[in-house]
């Protein structure tokens, strides 16, 4: 079992209050990623749970059992930091062997834990070898196994790829992903990097200030963000925001005129009394095209990324700021060079003066498959 419950849980240091608040329930088995900017409290959050930091209100508890005051090595979790943390004298093999010899295990069982671990993490030529003629990703895999021969009810993860590098990290998250597969344990794991969040996670927890902005499987947050915040995390290169105001509400949704010039109406169900309001129009880069759609922007691009099977534009737009556009890779865009971009309004997202989002019509949500957000 690995279930977790966070209920009203606040840190404060001294007066100062770091975390506001978080409810939150994970499931036996989930694959959970805190994701947030720095300083949004993630790595704190994550340091409630495994007991290196107090919980200054509310209730930690795992498979329902109250842990606010338990020790960590009491938890029945594991965790795995941003450094390896290895003991450079010692082989592999004694590295991932050591927390069960802290614990008086008998050999014979510390043996067959740490051997069924580094074939999980294939592992099983190097465990003679000292850390120091590993490469970053096998050190990391060391690190994995010192926690998986705990056999915890849950694995925490506290950025644990930030130290590779980027073709590295890209390996690892497959790894990671394929061992939660193998293993079916529960992992929470935070990171600042959307990408691993969306590529690993059954569920996201985007969290902003301390507070959970919105919880829910990947593509449910790229489809169907709660804020303007989730909506310009989620999603790389971010979703292009520019600001309108609701000229009309009627059935087929509300009407928003831009300061790029245009109308648009965007398929939501709109509450009375937005007409008049300041409204926020959100198109990702990739539905900004060069083909024609319900609306046109022209723009003189000031840099253009060649990344091959995509590329991606940038322009300045008065009122707007940067503008950003995902297109094929062999689009004819050219720096300081004029192109006009088009966008559908079914592509689009509103955003109320507050900043939330207005709910897409039911017969216009954009449809997202039932494994994606099992």
């Amino acid at each position: 079992m690995g279930q977790l419950a966070l209920s009203g849980v606040k840190k404060r240091f001294n007066k100062f209050e770091v975390i506001h608040g978080i409810d939150l329930d994970i499931r036996d088995g989930e694959f959970v990623v805190f994701v947030g900017p720095s300083g949004c409290g993630k790595s704190t959050l994550l340091r409630m749970i495994c007991g290196l930091e107090e919980i200054t209100e509310g209730e930690c508890t795992i498979d329902g059992q109250r842990v606010n005051d338990l020790p960590p090595v009491k938890r029945g979790i594991a965790m795995v930091f941003q450094s390896y943390a290895l003991y450079p004298h010692m082989s592999v093999f004694e590295n991932i062997a050591f927390p069960l010899r802290v614990e008086r295990l008998p050999e014979a069982e510390i043996k067959d834990r740490v051997m069924r671990a580094a074939r999980v993490l294939q592992l099983e030529s190097r465990l003679q070898q000292k850390p120091g003629n590993l490469s970053g990703g096998q050190r990391q895999r060391v690190a994995i196994g010192r926690a998986i021969v705990r056999e915890p009810s849950i694995f925490l993860f506290d950025e644990p790829l930030s130290n590779l590098d980027a073709a590295l990290r890209a390996e690892m998250r497959i790894e990671l992903t394929a061992l939660h597969q193998k293993l079916k344990a529960t992992m929470i794991y935070v990171t600042h990097d959307q990408v691993e969040a969306m590529t690993m996670a059954d569920r996201i927890v985007v969290l902003d200030g301390g507070s959970i902005s919105q919880v829910g499987a990947p593509l449910e947050l790229y489809h169907k963000p709660d804020n303007l915040f989730v909506a310009g995390f989620i999603g790389n290169p971010r979703m292009n925001f520019i600001p309108g105001t609701c000229t009309a509400v009627g059935p087929e949704g509300a009407t928003v005129s831009l300061v790029t010039g245009g109308t648009i109406t965007v398929p939501v169900a709109a509450p009375l009394g937005l007409e008049g309001t300041q409204i926020t129009l959100g198109i990702r880069p990739e539905h900004l095209t060069q083909a024609a759609g319900d609306l046109s922007i022209d723009v003189v691009p000031t840099v253009v990324e060649r990344l091959g099977v995509n590329t991606v534009a940038y322009a300045e737009l008065e009122g707007v700021g940067t503008v950003s556009a995902l297109l094929p890779g062999a689009s004819a865009v050219a720096p300081e060079t004029p192109a006009t971009l088009s966008f559908v309004a079914a592509d689009c997202h509103l955003f109320d003066a507050d900043g939330t989002a207005l709910p897409r019509r039911v017969d216009s949500a954009m449809p997202i498959p039932d494994a994606a957000i099992a």
